[in-house]
């Protein structure tokens, strides 16, 4: 491991380190936000799904920004994109602000984060100097998985130990999460000194939509109902019918990001041999079967013909991490992408309308599901969300597999 390291390119290796700082940061917010919402504010499930418009409106708003921000390079518009994040943990971390004031700072911190994401794949990439383009992809997604477990880890205990809390006025694990991020920010200062010359650089576009990519911008409308519903009332179904609480939240979250250690490299590899039509049947089976079976247990937790304690409870946790290996598979989306690229410069604006475009839906969907959940049950938006996986089976039928990604 030491020799790989050395011999590692040194910019590569920074990356790394980012890639699993900025995954650590993140990890000690994000799989607890909905924990945060119930214990501080006692949100309701409608008003859950309405917080989780200014959380994703920055999603939508995410190719307008890069466009905005386009005459500067991905990794400064990334340097950007971390002090947002971080003056919205902050002020969350050190205040209880009224829930109206609340929102805005969610606003910024999520704007922070979803400008980063296509960045993140968009700079991998072009690190990338040889042809096992699922190969490097899965060891990113595998270091930011593992890093994910750590927080965990540090989530749970501190929930146990009584370090953190959201009743007190200092929410030290989100200070703990801005202070992670903080070294990412300067990290990226180092990378952007050490990489200038070595990366290249694509004009940014500021709007990509052609018709060679209707396939992936399906997959990821389609992507923005399954992660929102799943994402927001998966957890929620835990937290309001079964009162689990956050050590909970982050004892699913740290197996989880075990097993993905593993499974997400493989991944990247068997997508390299066996190609990317495959991989999309296998996606699509695994999202029609976990939301089917978890809205069948949600009906039985709503209507208290099944027991909150016991095998229907470890049903429910299996799910839920099957579900986060599902999530996993957005890699599978980004090297489908890349190996229809009309113009290699077209990736990085097409990564960020593809945000936009999942987040559009997911908006609409948080909004609708917290209405359906009070309306008529948890259950439908479950059944939902498996019926409407089966577009993602049909575009799996329609695309062009690829022997070998370029």
């Amino acid at each position: 491991m030491a020799e790989k390291l050395r011999n590692m390119d040194r910019g590569l290796l920074i990356y790394f380190i980012i890639i699993a700082l900025t995954a650590l940061g993140l990890g000690l917010s994000n799989d607890v936000m909905s924990n945060y919402f119930k214990d501080a504010y006692n949100v309701s499930a409608y008003q859950r799904g309405i917080i989780e418009f200014p959380r994703e409106l920055p999603g939508v708003l995410v190719i307008l920004v890069i466009a905005a921000l386009s005459f500067l390079s991905d990794v400064r518009i990334s340097m950007i994109a971390q002090l947002l994040s971080i003056i919205g943990m902050t002020v969350l971390g050190l205040f209880t602000p009224t829930f109206s004031v609340m929102l805005i700072f969610v606003f910024i911190n999520s704007l922070g984060m979803h400008l980063f994401f296509p960045l993140q794949d968009s700079i991998g990439m072009s690190l990338i100097k040889d042809d096992n383009i699922g190969k490097r992809m899965g060891q990113y997604k595998g270091v930011s998985t593992a890093f994910t477990m750590v927080a965990g880890i540090i989530v749970f205990i501190g929930f146990r130990m009584g370090f953190f809390s959201f009743t007190t006025k200092i929410k030290w694990l989100f200070i703990s999460s801005s202070l992670v991020l903080l070294v990412v920010f300067i990290l990226f200062i180092y990378f952007n000194h050490i990489n200038n010359k070595t990366i290249k650089s694509y004009k940014k576009i500021n709007f990509v939509f052609r018709k060679e990519y209707k396939y992936y911008y399906t997959l990821v409308v389609m992507y923005g109902v399954q992660k929102q519903i799943m994402i927001v009332y998966g957890p929620w179904v835990l937290i309001e019918l079964l009162s689990k609480k956050a050590d909970t939240i982050a004892i699913l979250a740290i197996v989880g990001s075990f097993i993905g250690i593993f499974f997400i490299p493989a991944v990247g590899k068997w997508i390299d041999y066996f190609g990317v039509k495959k991989f999309l049947y296998i996606d699509a089976l695994s999202f029609i079967g976990v939301y089917l079976i978890y809205g069948i247990l949600s009906a039985g937790f709503y209507s208290g013909k099944l027991a909150v304690i016991g095998l229907p409870v470890i049903m429910a946790y299996i799910l839920i991490i099957m579900d986060r290996m599902s999530n996993q598979f957005g890699m599978i989306r980004t090297i489908y992408l890349q190996s229809i690229a009309v113009d290699r410069a077209d990736i990085t604006p097409t990564l960020s309308l593809g945000i936009s475009l999942d987040h559009i839906v997911s908006i609409i969907c948080a909004v609708l599901g917290g209405i359906v959940w009070t309306a008529w049950g948890p259950q439908y938006i479950f059944f939902l969300a498996s019926g409407l996986s089966l577009v993602n089976l049909f575009v799996a039928t329609r695309v062009k597999d690829v022997e070998k990604i370029a």
